[in-house]
C-alpha cells in the first residue's frame, strides 16, 4: 500500500507512520531523514540539497522530489511505503504524480491548532536515531533516553511554542489545500486525532481497509 499522512505539525504523522509501517511491513519515509541520509551518503541530489543547507536556504522542490525518487527506487519501497512530510504544498504533489507515482490513499489526521500546542511543548527527538516520544502521551522508559538506541532526548526548536504558532500558519496557508486537491482525486480518507495514540492507530487502520 502507497501512502500519504497529511496533517498539521504535531498531529502525530510521524507516530502513526512508525507503527503502521510496522504493522503492514512497508517503509515509513519522512522528508527530513531521507534529505540527511541522501547527504551523508552523497547522492547526487544530496549534494545539491547540501549546497542550499549549508548556505541556510530551503531546500527547492525539485531537489526534494528528487530525493524522493532516489528512495522510492529502493527495492524496500517495492510492496508499498508511507510518506511524512512530504508532499507539503499542491506543487509537490503534482510533482510526484509527474514522476508517476500511484498513491492509494492519502490519510488526514485533524487535531486542533490547540491540542497540537500543548502536544508539541511535551514533544522530545532522539539526537541520534530520531525517534519521537512525548513526556505525557509517549515517554521512553528512561528519562531523557531513546528506547531504540539509548540516544540523548532533545527539545528541538521546532517545538517551542512561538515556532509553533508559526508553523501551524504556514501549515494552513501551504499544506491544508492538499486535503481538498487529494479529496477531488478520491484519495482522502479523513480521521480525528485521538489524545490516545492506540485509538488514532485504530481509526486509522479501519480506514485504509474502508
Amino acid at each position: 500500500m502507497k501512502l500519504i499522512l497529511l496533517g498539521a505539525p504535531g498531529a502525530g504523522k510521524g507516530t502513526q507512520a512508525e507503527i503502521v509501517c510496522d504493522k503492514l511491513k512497508i517503509p515509513a519515509i519522512s522528508t527530513g531523514n531521507i534529505i540527511r541520509a541522501a547527504v551523508k551518503e552523497g547522492t547526487e541530489m544530496g549534494a545539491k540539497a547540501k549546497s542550499y543547507i549549508d548556505s541556510g536556504a530551503l531546500v527547492p522542490d525539485d531537489v526534494i522530489i528528487g530525493i524522493i525518487k532516489e528512495r522510492l527506487a529502493q527495492p524496500d519501497c517495492e510492496n508499498g511505503f508511507i510518506l511524512d512530510g512530504v508532499p507539503r504544498t499542491v506543487a509537490q504533489a503534482e510533482a510526484i504524480e509527474q514522476m508517476g507515482v500511484e498513491i492509494d490513499k492519502v490519510v488526514d489526521i485533524e487535531v486542533p491548532d490547540e491540542a497540537i500546542l500543548q502536544r508539541l511543548s511535551g514533544r522530545r527527538v532522539c539526537s541520534a536515531c530520531g525517534a519521537s516520544y512525548h513526556t505525557t502521551f509517549k515517554p521512553s522508559h528512561k528519562p531523557d533516553l531513546c528506547d531504540r538506541c539509548g540516544g540523548a532526548l532533545i527539545v528541538r526548536k521546532d517545538d517551542e511554542p512561538s515556532t509553533v504558532r508559526e508553523r501551524l500558519k504556514v501549515y494552513h496557508d501551504l499544506t491544508e489545500p492538499l486535503i481538498d486537491f487529494y479529496r477531488a482525486r478520491g484519495k482522502l480518507v479523513e480521521v480525528k486525532g485521538q489524545s490516545e495514540i492506540a485509538e488514532t492507530t485504530a481509526l486509522l487502520l479501519k480506514a485504509l481497509e474502508a
